[in-house]
């Protein structure tokens, strides 16, 4: 099972449940057309203990925000 089928099985139960991808491929490698899908997040490897904490900070403040 890939992560997204995953994510797809998670969010049968937690439809509103933030998700953080994570891929070693380059951005244009998992994107359609040049932009992600409305409900991706991702960030690239390599990345930081603090870049992963700020992002997702970040994720689960606008996902809090949504829930307004």
């Amino acid at each position: 099972m890939n992560g997204r089928k995953l994510v797809d099985l998670a969010r049968e139960k937690r439809p509103d449940l933030p998700v953080i991808y994570t891929t070693g491929y380059t951005r244009n490698a998992v994107v359609h057309n040049g932009i992600l899908d409305n409900d991706v997040e991702l960030i690239g490897k390599p990345f930081t203990l603090e870049e992963l904490a700020l992002r997702v900070r970040d994720v689960l403040d606008r996902a809090a925000l949504k829930r307004r």
